[in-house]
């Protein structure tokens, strides 16, 4: 049986203080959770925010990471660093840094955006780096609507998957979480319906055991993430394909995100 594993991103929210708050109030509500969880502060208040979880079993993760340890890599970040801040996870290819957004008339120039985003190699040479140094990746994959609409969701997913996990062993599969995340539903208060949202899962499982073996393709976890909510978290969960979620907007307040826990 796969332990089911919620993890909150908090993107670009929270300052340190207010991290703090929210990462003690966590900590005092949960002291025992009947799943895995863990927060994603952003780097600044990932070292305050792992302090105040030390000893709790809320995992911290980073929102991000590079492929060198050290160096003339301005504004990247390592995961030996991201270690020595207290993270025990990082969450890599998020739509977000693949310059893939939700809304895609949102962003002025969106094919700009794109050049300074993650691709299907760089999301793969990140996880290999972050498990080389202990860190559990998150894997994020997901369509636009365009890809959606065209019929091409499977294909595009799959491609994703098929992308990231080059080179990676069948073991550290195992281990690692993927979550997909369909770009249209993320932060637009539109939710995959749940049985699709399970079919879509069952996908990415599928390629797993085509890459590797039926045996890692169920010891895999993969997460539901786009507008998880407490109304809508205990449906989604109860799929069996869907083994957690990966939580946006509704972890920034306690009572939410912890509504969402409470339904696995």
């Amino acid at each position: 049986m796969r332990r089911k594993v919620i993890f909150g991103n908090w993107k670009l929210n929270k300052t340190v203080a207010e991290g703090v708050a929210l990462a003690k109030e966590l900590r005092a509500a949960l002291p025992n959770p009947k799943c895995e969880v863990g927060v994603a502060p952003t780097f600044l208040a990932l070292n305050a925010v792992a302090e105040a979880l030390k000893g709790s079993p809320i995992a911290v993760a980073g929102q991000n990471c590079f492929w060198k340890e050290k160096g003339a890599y301005t504004s990247q970040i390592s995961p030996q660093y991201l270690k020595d801040a207290g993270a025990s996870h990082v969450i890599i290819g998020h739509s977000e840094t693949r310059g893939r957004f939700g809304v895609e008339e949102s962003v002025e120039d969106p094919d700009a955006l794109k050049v300074f985003g993650d691709t299907d190699a760089s999301v793969n040479i990140k996880a290999r780096y972050a498990l080389e140094n202990g860190l559990v990746p998150i894997i994020c994959c997901g369509e636009l609507l365009s890809e959606r609409k065209a019929g091409n969701t499977d294909k595009v997913v799959s491609g994703q998957i098929e992308g990231a996990l080059k080179n990676i062993t069948a073991a550290q599969v195992a281990g690692l979480v993927i979550a997909y995340e369909p770009v249209w539903a993320i932060g637009t208060g539109e939710v995959c319906a749940s049985d699709e949202a399970d079919r879509v899962c069952g996908v990415i499982r599928a390629t797993v055991a085509r890459l590797y073996d039926q045996a890692t393709a169920e010891a895999v976890r993969i997460q539901y993430g786009g507008s998880v909510k407490p109304d809508n978290a205990k449906e989604l969960l109860s799929k069996p394909n869907i083994d957690g979620a990966l939580v946006g907007g509704a972890s920034l307040k306690a009572a939410d995100f912890l509504g969402i826990i409470e339904a696995v």
